[in-house]
């Protein structure tokens, strides 16, 4: 049997259970317990004919044009975990596990791809012609964890989503099929959930899986009943039903509380895995509104303050939420990799390690600490609605550097 899938949760709510045109997106990134992600920008750029671009494992074409992003990512990798473009478009990634055994050759990562597809498509759908170009084109593979002693791969799948519409892409190998979404809620987490209604797939995929011997041709093609493993084929999503109870209120503040559930299993915090970092985006359906993108920054979100991110012209970098970085000395880029594991926490993530301790080991004072860190959230939340109900146009300049400046606070907090 091969190793479990860690239990990541992606989420999308579309009006009218979200609130006031809003599209609200969300996700859970659970991986090894011990991994730092960080939370990182790069602004738009031109790229020169011919140029590469390197990606975890491989190095593949560059393109001509590369939007702005800003991602939540394990920080020894070049992908992301999930993460946001300047033109309202956000990506998920899921590991997933299917009856085909995933590549150990390597390749792209899913992580890669979610950057990929984020750099390079200005809607949902472009995103999804990019990621599933680029499987054909050069694979997936590779170990998807910092471990020298193991490799663990997995396939992918992804929530894709922007302002009008959500796409689900889940992959085998090559192979793929994804279904459109408008309206109500999804969720999709560490399994396969297409079913029967697909409205986009690859060329070659009926072919293939009936010549594997896995579909007749004659039943309803089902994709999970396909590609899963037989015993693996289950529902999956608790925390949809809590976000259908909102009843057409789905808020940032509902998707945050969500996340932060343990009882339903949804923020994740067991032996092996945990949520080391999550992410909320509110993407209003009307286009002269900003998208707003909620990170963490940092592990379990049920102890976390998520803080807000708007895409303008020369935002503020925030050099404590990235971890150090090794370059070419990097054990990830070594080959054989991963011999040995750097310290890759960056500010953010040493000052929170205390606050955690704290809130583990003095209930009194991690009572007192855990109602400020909310009370700064909540700050944070209400300035966002503030500037979603406005009439005039946002300046700028008044959220240049208000990513910047909500880390600091909170690291003045723990300090």
């Amino acid at each position: 049997r091969m190793a479990a899938a860690p239990p990541s949760y992606c989420f999308v709510a579309f009006p009218p259970c979200s609130k006031d045109g809003l599209v609200v997106f969300g996700k859970n990134s659970a991986r090894p317990r011990d991994e730092v992600q960080e939370v990182v920008y790069f602004a738009a750029a031109e790229h020169d004919p011919g140029s590469k671009v390197e990606c975890t494992y491989i190095e593949i074409e560059q393109v001509p044009k590369t939007h702005a992003v800003v991602l939540s990512r394990p920080s020894w990798l070049w992908g992301a975990e999930m993460g946001a473009n300047e033109h309202g478009v956000c990506v998920a990634n899921e590991a997933i596990v299917t009856r085909e055994p995933a590549s150990e050759s390597e390749a792209l990562l899913g992580m890669d791809l979610v950057r990929l597809g984020l750099e390079r498509g200005a809607t949902a759908k472009e995103a999804l012609d990019v990621i599933v170009a680029l499987l054909e084109e050069h694979g997936q593979g590779g170990n998807y964890y910092e471990d020298g002693s193991s490799c663990h791969t997995f396939q992918s799948a992804f929530l894709i989503v922007d302002r009008n519409e959500a796409w689900i892409l889940e992959t085998s190998g090559k192979y793929w099929a994804a279904e459109k979404i408008t309206e109500g809620v999804k969720c999709i987490c560490n399994q396969l959930s297409l079913t029967t209604k697909i409205d986009a797939e690859h060329p070659e995929l009926r072919n293939y899986v009936k010549s594997q011997g896995w579909w007749n041709g004659d039943s309803d093609f089902n994709f999970s009943e396909v590609f899963s493993l037989a015993d693996d084929h289950l529902v999956c999503c608790s925390g949809r039903e809590s976000l259908e109870k909102q009843g057409g209120d789905v808020s940032a503040q509902a998707m945050i509380d969500v996340l932060r559930d343990k009882d339903s299993g949804v923020c994740v915090d067991s032996e092996s895995f945990l949520t080391t970092a999550s992410i909320v985006s509110v993407l209003p359906q009307d286009p002269s509104f900003p998208c707003i993108h909620y990170f963490t920054g940092t592990p379990d979100p049920s102890r976390s303050i998520f803080k807000p991110f708007i895409f303008v012209d020369d935002v503020k970098l925030v050099p404590k939420v990235q971890s150090p970085s090794f370059g070419n000395d990097d054990p990830a880029k070594k080959i054989p990799r991963f011999q040995e594991k750097p310290d890759r926490r960056h500010e953010l993530y040493k000052a929170h390690e205390w606050a955690r301790s704290l809130l583990e080991n003095d209930q009194d004072k991690g009572q007192k600490l855990m109602r400020i860190m909310l009370d700064l959230e909540k700050q944070g939340l209400e300035a966002m609605e503030d500037i979603l109900s406005r009439t005039e146009i946002l300046d700028p300049a008044e959220v240049v550097d208000l990513f910047y400046d909500c880390v600091d606070t909170e690291l003045k907090f723990f300090k």
